[in-house]
């Protein structure tokens, strides 16, 4: 089991920025992937970015230079920088870790409490 508590978030104006965190505890060493998701109202919920195990980092195109997830694997932290922010980023934030399922070829999901996110003047 992992459990996963998120900070940061809150109101800013557009071209702003904001950094959430995630903090992971439990079976921490079973994560092979940590990713950030968002979901805004009447929208499904959609991938943000992520970072792999081995640091690997990619994101959604929406956001590609101006989202940046990194990690702190001391404090079994990942954070999600952004900046210049628009009001079309505005959603709930969610955090996510993956592990491998105990049947070969799956995985299991873990997810924050959600944090939001509001992008207005």
């Amino acid at each position: 089991q992992v459990q996963l508590v998120e900070s940061g978030g809150g109101l800013v104006r557009p071209g702003g920025s904001l950094r959430l965190s995630c903090a992971a505890s439990g079976s921490v060493r079973n994560i092979y992937v940590m990713g950030w998701y968002r979901q805004a109202p009447g929208k499904q919920r959609e991938l943000v970015g992520f970072i792999t195990s081995g640091g690997s980092a990619d994101y959604a195109d929406s956001v590609k230079g101006r989202f940046t997830v990194s990690g702190d694997n001391a404090k079994n932290t990942v954070f999600l920088q952004m900046n210049n922010l628009k009001p079309e980023d505005t959603a709930v934030y969610y955090c996510n870790a993956r592990t491998m399922g105990v049947v070969a070829g799956t995985s299991v999901d873990y997810w924050g409490q959600g944090a939001q996110v509001t992008v207005s003047s």
